[in-house]
């Protein structure tokens, strides 16, 4: 095991009171903590006495911090927990703990008792690499996620390669796919380079600005906006740090997705996290360790015990991560209610991107929210449906959502309702996937489709890449209907890959007062995307419009405004 490094910590005295009476022994020097109090009974010696522990306002602190480092996830984790259950200091508990000793003790509370709230005290760095768009969406769906994903804008993806489904024994559905992706990538790459040179043939260079850093801004500005062209299934990598019960959540979520490739992300998962770690000084350290051996074979073999051992990150937290029954199930029929409901209505063709919902009753939220998960309808079109199909049916919906919960399930995030500020967002994948980082929020997606068209920056049409746009688009939309029809096991699944990150989706946003407000002043600054900067302002705007005198406290951005291409 290795050893903990603690950082030194030193005391810093209390500032002296000089203005106390020095009749109260206690009070003098308010920062003091006394460890017990001299009743009356006890006298003026007890008082004395205690006077003489307590001493006078120039004791240090008795509070102690320090950092640690160098301790496994389930180790350290154990080692917290242990605050609550005995009175042994941190360095006690490492002193004396061991990974079977962990192992046995989280097996115990962890699993047995449900005690959940340990996994929390192990954190695990994960990184993630080749995965598709339509994963890593996926993947970081969790509102207590902290993760970092390769940006569409500082990085070229035109030799990122892309994810290939298991299309099985249908050729023909295979070959339509690589020839839609590949038609995409080849536009991708021929209209970064156009857009690229417009934008410097029409943004003059500062003279104090250096060239490189010019082409690289106007660089990353153009790869903004054809980032558009790029498929769900384009291959990309993140990294993520979460806690343990976080993460066996995810796993467990990610192996009950309707998606294959997702599934098989779940296990990978679970794998990581139960299997030996990567470890960055592994290199250095065996050399180190045979320097030892040749000075000593016994100690060379003690500092390979102690310097290179394998290291699991969660091997007990994690191992019992399974497929969710709850969720699977109640997907089915949910989906199957969504459909059932909403089969005669059409998706209305929506002009506002961003709809701040009315006032409702708790019930009708809650019941409108899991079928809106389920469908390509606005929020306001499936309330509509409900309320004609009357409070009994309502009411069988919430029943769903809850039929199939076992003892341990979270419930479904449908129920996670009662916000102020309810925001039906509908924008392009790409910009999307910039509003779904903020976590401060409840966010119910809907799934990915061309239902609602794509868009279009102005841009594009200055560049004279319209039409070529455009042809792009139609292209892969009709493919990627042709491969949802196919007559296969999950063929619609299959054919979301092919979908451009310029198609829309909706989203169901859930906040309070201040993340409105935060959202809206981050996501319009001059440096943001144009499509995440017209959602942000349109939510200030919604806010605006229902509580006026509100409106003075958010520090927005005016998205008219005429934007300087070099600042970032």
């Amino acid at each position: 095991m290795p050893q903990t490094v603690t950082n030194e910590v030193i005391s810093i005295p209390e500032p002296s009171n000089k203005n106390s009476s020095t009749s109260d022994p206690v009070s003098a020097g308010s920062g003091h903590r006394s460890p017990l109090r001299a009743s009356a009974g006890e006298g003026p010696a007890a008082a004395e006495k205690l006077q003489s522990e307590s001493s006078s306002a120039e004791a240090p602190s008795s509070t102690e911090v320090f950092a640690v480092y160098g301790v496994e996830p389930e180790i350290q984790a154990y080692a917290m927990a242990k605050y609550s259950r005995s009175a042994l200091s941190m360095r006690e508990s490492l002193r004396e703990i061991s990974a079977q000793k962990a192992e046995k003790f989280l097996n115990t509370f962890y699993f047995q008792y449900g005690h959940r709230s340990i996994a929390d005290l192990a954190h695990i760095a994960l990184a993630v690499e080749r995965l598709s768009i339509l994963a890593a969406i996926e993947l970081a769906d969790e509102q207590r996620w902290d993760g970092q994903e390769r940006s569409t804008r500082y990085q070229d993806f035109k030799k990122s390669g892309y994810y290939t489904p298991d299309f099985g024994a249908d050729d023909e559905a295979r070959k339509l796919y690589r020839e839609t992706l590949d038609s995409l990538f080849a536009e991708y790459d021929a209209l970064s380079a156009h857009m690229t040179q417009h934008l410097i043939s029409i943004t003059p260079k500062p003279a104090e600005m250096k060239q490189e850093a010019y082409e690289r801004t106007l660089k990353a500005r153009a790869f903004d906006i054809t980032r558009y062209l790029l498929p769900l299934a384009t291959n990309t990598s993140l990294g993520e740090i979460v806690n343990a019960r976080t993460l066996e959540t995810q796993v467990a979520h990610l192996f009950s997705h309707t998606h294959k490739e997702v599934r098989v992300l779940g296990e990978s998962l679970k794998k990581a996290a139960t299997s030996a770690a990567y470890n960055l000084n592994a290199e250095s350290l065996h050399g180190l360790v045979e320097e030892i051996r040749k000075i000593s074979k016994e100690l060379g073999a003690r500092a390979e015990q102690e310097l290179l051992h394998e290291v699991r990150v969660a091997p007990t937290l994690v191992k019992y991560a399974d497929p969710n029954p709850y969720e699977m199930e109640t997907r089915r029929e949910l989906r199957q209610a969504a459909r059932e409901l909403m089969k005669s209505e059409s998706v209305a063709p929506s002009k506002a991107i961003v709809d701040l919902l009315d006032e409702e009753p708790l019930e009708v939220e809650i019941a409108t929210t899991l079928l809106y998960e389920h469908c390509h309808h606005s929020y306001r079109q499936v309330r509509q449906a409900l309320q004609v199909s009357g409070e009994r049916f309502r009411r069988e919906i919430i029943d769903l959502g809850l039929r199939h919960r076992g003892k341990h399930d979270e419930m479904l995030r449908g129920f996670r309702a009662g916000q102020q500020f309810r925001f039906d967002i509908l924008m392009d994948t790409g910009g999307f996937r910039d509003m779904h980082r903020h976590r401060r929020c409840i966010q119910v997606m809907q799934g990915f489709t061309t239902q609602h068209g794509y868009e279009m920056l102005l841009d594009v049409e200055d560049a004279g890449m319209r039409s070529r746009y455009d042809a792009a688009m139609r292209r892969t939309q009709a493919a990627a209907e042709k491969l949802a029809a196919r007559n296969a096991p999950e063929a619609e699944e299959n054919s979301q890959y092919a979908i451009p990150l310029a198609y829309r989706k909706r989203a169901l946003f859930k906040m309070d007062f201040a993340e409105a407000v935060y959202i809206s002043e981050l996501r319009t600054t001059p440096a943001g995307h144009v499509s995440y900067r017209n959602v942000a302002y349109a939510m200030y705007e919604a806010v605006a419009r229902k509580y006026p005198a509100l409106a003075k406290y958010f520090r927005v951005h005016d998205v008219t405004a005429p934007v300087d291409l070099l600042q970032r």
